[in-house]
């Protein structure tokens, strides 16, 4: 068991180490990126990853706080699921309304690998390579839909 402090390092190290890893890699469209902050340029649409000690999960979040624009943006991802089913090639789970740890609602795409820890680096190449491979797939997939976004 870590204290508070020794998991917040070795989180810390992990989301360091990730960047670096994925630092030479240019987006979809050619351009320096910072992987691990992912700015997707449409607000309250986040491409959020996150690894605890029992799973690691990469996602689509959508935090309008009009319920409304929520469900607009919701069923936009819908209608393209199969561009998006193609560009990660594999099924993720759509939940259209769910609470955060503080009860606010909210949308969200997401797959998880559970099974492993962050706080075992002997699984932490496991763990890069299961995000590097969705977040790619993410931003190219996001390259070719953002527009659509950016107009709603």
């Amino acid at each position: 068991m870590y204290s508070k402090e020794e998991a917040s390092k070795l989180r810390q190290q992990f989301w360091i180490t990730f960047g670096k890893y994925m630092k030479p890699i240019p987006s979809a469209d050619g351009l320096p990126i910072n992987w691990v902050n992912y700015k997707t340029g449409v607000k309250n649409v986040f491409f959020k990853m996150n690894a605890d000690q029992r799973k690691t999960t990469i996602s689509i979040e959508i935090t309008h706080q009009d319920e409304e624009a929520r469900a607009i943006y919701f069923e936009q991802f819908k209608a393209l699921k199969l561009l998006f089913s193609e560009a990660v090639n594999e099924e993720w789970v759509w939940e259209k309304s769910i609470l955060n740890e503080y009860g606010i609602p909210f949308a969200q795409i997401s797959i998880s690998l559970t099974g492993i820890s962050i706080f075992n680096q002997k699984n932490w190449p496991e763990i890069i390579s299961f995000l590097k491979q969705r977040i790619l797939a993410l931003d190219q997939f996001w390259v070719d839909v953002k527009p659509i976004f950016e107009e709603l």
